[in-house]
């Protein structure tokens, strides 16, 4: 009777430790804790991938973005590639341009003040009046010289004509000369002024059609969102690389062109003060 009780009890007892032991097995492990859990990486959720670091690149490059953009934007990207060529074109021509003006005219001042007289000067730089500085001069000094052909003597009181008419043939020179060395000025100020806003234009045709896509496919997801708005902040950056050279070259050709007449301008009160004291010298 008691071997038969022990039995019961036995079997009573190990019944639910057993099913204990299995629950043990089966239950999920508890999360790690401690130093070695602050440094453990996480690993992705099931099914989840990330894209390879280059194709990601690869897809917000120059070359995609315009090819990705609507045609209104391709036609402002273009339009202002276009813009800063010309541009540059523009800049280095006149960069050089200036640069010979200046070395010429040194070299003439220095001659002009060495001490050859006028009429060797005239011979020398009528046949390659090739600069504004030369060019002035030939045009006062023939003017002079016209004045004493086919007259015996020089009166008193033509000689207020002739300087009037030296100094206006120089002038009109000096207006002469400018015209070509502004030359494309304007355009430059036109690019410089205009590109920002044909890149705004692109820039907001852009976003337009961002929300028209986030409006479409009813996802405001960066990845829907993001090319238009990359396409659209890349117009403006173009606008930008357009203007910013145009505005600060415009700027400096400004100044070297202004700081340039003022050498003409000095030079010719210089000359006519010459011209116009030889005059007197003839009256007497």
């Amino acid at each position: 009777m008691i071997k038969h009780l022990a039995a019961a009890f036995l079997i009573l007892f190990a019944v639910p430790t057993a099913a204990m032991a299995q629950g043990a097995q089966s239950a999920p492990i508890a999360a790690p804790t401690g130093p070695a859990a602050d440094s453990q990486a996480l690993s992705a959720p099931p099914g989840v991938g990330s894209a390879p670091a280059g194709d990601v690149i690869s897809s917000f490059s120059i070359v995609s973005m315009f090819l990705r953009a609507d045609i209104i934007v391709k036609a402002v990207m273009i339009l202002l590639l276009l813009a800063s060529l010309w541009s540059w074109t523009i800049i280095f021509n006149k960069l050089v341009t200036l640069s010979n003006l200046k070395r010429k005219a040194r070299r003439f001042d220095k001659l002009f003040w060495s001490g050859q007289s006028l009429d060797e000067l005239y011979q020398q730089f009528a046949a390659r009046n090739d600069h504004p500085l030369a060019a002035m001069f030939i045009a006062g000094l023939r003017e002079w010289r016209r004045a004493f052909e086919g007259a015996v003597t020089l009166r008193e009181s033509m000689l207020p004509g002739i300087k009037e008419r030296i100094d206006r043939a120089m002038s009109v020179t000096i207006l002469r000369e400018l015209d070509g060395i502004e030359k494309n000025l304007g355009m430059l100020a036109t690019i410089g002024s205009v590109s920002p806003f044909v890149g705004l234009f692109g820039t907001v045709w852009g976003i337009m059609n961002s929300f028209s896509a986030i409006a479409a496919r009813h996802d405001t997801t960066l990845a829907v969102v993001a090319p238009g708005i990359a396409e659209a902040l890349f117009a403006t950056a173009m606008g930008l690389l357009a203007a910013i050279p145009a505005v600060i070259f415009y700027n400096r050709f400004v100044s070297d062109i202004g700081r340039y007449v003022n050498q003409l301008d000095a030079f010719a009160d210089e000359f006519s003060a010459i011209l116009s004291r030889q005059l007197d010298e003839k009256v007497r």
